[in-house]
């Protein structure tokens, strides 16, 4: 009965976010099932709109989890965005010191790099810095609820503009090219650049950057799900996260769960730079995230803080996101914001029947 009602309370709140959105396009004299046709085909009609798609829910399976392992100890990262930024920015700047990358610039060539690493060194080493860099900026926020019991809700905000401004003035004045309008670093070493999908498969269109990343963020989650419901370990998380009282009389330290918590969800986060970085943009490019780690949020939310919901839901939020562009070229009234539309009506439903299966 639980697992049932697991399952179709996200699955009611997406049909009941459909009909309010419906009944608004109604409203300001457009069609919904037009608008609706339009959103689907553009996600799932072609071999180009599939792959976008993945593409799109690759950083929000990383966002996801990140959120939902955090949830699952009983805390709110909010922090997901700050994470993703500094773990970017530092998988790019290893990507440049250890890439051999050398730059021609006004006419001369300049060497920004330390030493060159061959890819099957430097493509671990990238992922590893992301890895390391999102858990340390998601350490921070856990260490001080453990220590000091502040509120790592409060915490992470403020910790997400420290991150933004702080890796924005290290692009701006260390780390990207002269005169470039744009601000991002300079290029990755083609070493540390993983495999897209195009490259193995002929009938993926060559503007498809969908990557290796999203096979990591499958196997993510599946080591997520082992980690939380077969270890040791992810019980006593789970165990604070249910009661931490209970849990610190059984024999676990609430403390420790929080930060090793934290410590994994900001690494999860971090994640995502190995989709942008190495798999995309071949760069640190300054404001790419548009909100991914707090989508993380409410892709966390629908999919019930599982792996399983959380591939789910990432997959749907970015079919809005994908389909929305269309949604707005293609329509005569409705905008692109009616993705957002949908979002939020999603995450007040689950909200809701959330709260009332609780009764």
């Amino acid at each position: 009965m639980k697992i049932l009602r697991e399952i179709l309370s996200p699955l009611i709140a997406v049909i009941a976010a459909f009909i309010v959105g419906g009944l608004i396009i109604l409203a300001i004299k457009d069609n919904p099932f037009e608008t609706y046709r339009i959103l689907l085909a553009n996600s799932f009609g072609s071999v180009k709109d599939i792959g976008w798609t993945l593409f799109l829910a690759t950083p929000l399976i990383f966002t996801g989890l990140a959120v939902a392992v955090a949830f699952r100890c009983g805390l709110f990262n909010i922090g997901a965005e700050g994470q993703l930024y500094v773990a970017s920015f530092a998988t790019a700047w290893v990507g440049i010191k250890f890439g051999g990358v050398v730059l021609t610039i006004f006419g001369k060539q300049e060497d920004w790099s330390w030493t060159s690493l061959p890819a099957i060194i430097l493509v671990p080493l990238c992922v590893l810095t992301a890895v390391v860099a999102g858990g340390l900026w998601g350490a921070i926020p856990g260490y001080l609820r453990a220590r000091f019991g502040s509120s790592e809700v409060i915490n992470t905000i403020m910790l997400n503009f420290i991150a933004i401004a702080m890796v924005s003035y290290f692009t701006q004045y260390h780390y990207k090219i002269p005169g470039d309008p744009i601000l991002q670093t300079a290029p990755i070493g083609e070493a540390a650049y993983i495999p897209q999908f195009r490259e193995y498969f002929s009938f993926i269109p060559p503007d498809v950057p969908l990557n290796v990343a999203f096979l990591l963020a499958i196997l993510m989650c599946v080591l997520v799900y082992i980690f939380l419901w077969k270890t040791k370990w992810g019980y006593e998380l789970r165990a604070v996260g249910q009661n931490s009282s209970a849990a610190e009389y059984g024999g676990i330290s609430p403390q420790r769960q929080m930060i090793i918590a934290m410590t994994i969800s900001g690494a999860l986060a971090g994640m995502v730079a190995v989709n942008e970085v190495l798999g995309f943009r071949h760069n640190y490019y300054d404001g790419f995230s548009a909100e991914l780690g707090f989508l993380g949020i409410a892709v966390a939310l629908l999919g019930r803080n599982h792996p399983l919901g959380v591939f789910v839901a990432a997959l749907f939020f970015a079919v809005l996101m994908r389909g929305e562009i269309f949604v707005d070229a293609f329509t005569r009234y409705v905008s692109k914001d009616i993705g957002l539309i949908l979002q939020a009506v999603v995450i007040l439903f689950v909200a809701s029947l959330q709260k009332y299966s609780k009764k």
